[in-house]
């Protein structure tokens, strides 16, 4: 199955190509550019220079969050257009589920994906590798530094930091008494291969969906939506 990714949710901006767990082609760009500006020229310049069209994909997948808001929007707008326009399905992949993907080597270990949620929090997701296999502990979620110290002490296993809150995390915890490691530099940011990948494993299990059915997830709602609500609150409406 050959499916096109796409990555908004953090800072970096990437999309990829596989077909079946290889990968055909891939882009990355962390130059601080909106990704308005940047995620269509990279998907048609990737696919071009590897002499690839949409036509020719089985899918279109997307991290659909948790994440920067604006990000992920700009991220699933795409993913809806470019699957709507080609009549093809979409996976809504989890973020946190794909950069986890990347340290699925690492047998016996408790992966812990971080994005910095601000407020002391973070976007989190616990996985562990059993036999190769990467094995979800937990659902996504917006987690408290401090309650995630706490759920971690005592745990025996290995522990390694992943994602684009991962530093914040892993000195966090450090600082917290619970050893962490944090992922290498150069597998530490979530990236659209693993979001590929996921996707791949979405299909078999037959979990993809149709470009109007495709929706972002925000686990919280937007400082704006918070502000508001707390406004109509104090004044009584």
């Amino acid at each position: 199955m050959k499916i096109l990714a796409l990555e908004t949710s953090a800072r970096a901006c990437s999309a990829a190509v596989t077909q079946d767990g290889q990968i055909l082609a891939a882009c990355c760009q962390n130059s601080g550019l909106t990704h308005s500006r940047t995620l269509m020229p990279m998907v048609e310049s990737m696919l071009k220079n590897a002499d690839l069209t949409l036509d020719g994909m089985d899918a279109v997948a997307v991290a659909a969050g948790p994440g920067s808001f604006t990000g992920i929007r700009i991220g699933v707008a795409a993913a809806k257009g470019l699957a709507f326009a080609a009549g093809l399905p979409c996976a809504a992949v989890s973020t946190l589920e794909a950069m986890a993907l990347g340290l699925s080597h690492l047998e016996g270990h408790l992966i812990v994906c971080a994005m910095d949620a601000r407020r002391s929090q973070i976007y989190n997701a616990l996985f562990e590798v059993r036999g190769g296999t990467l094995i979800r502990l937990c659902p996504d979620r917006a987690a408290a530094l401090a309650h995630l110290a706490e759920e971690l002490r005592g745990d025996p296993r290995p522990k390694i930091a992943v994602g684009d809150g991962g530093a914040l995390c892993q000195a966090a915890l450090s600082e917290l008494g619970v050893a962490c490691a944090l992922a290498p530099a150069r597998l530490l940011h979530q990236n659209a291969i693993g979001v590929a990948l996921a996707a791949e494993a979405m299909a078999a299990a037959g979990q993809l969906v149709t470009a109007q059915e495709l929706l972002p997830v925000y686990l919280r709602p937007a400082q704006a939506e918070r502000l508001r609500d707390r406004q109509k609150k104090e004044s009584g409406t």
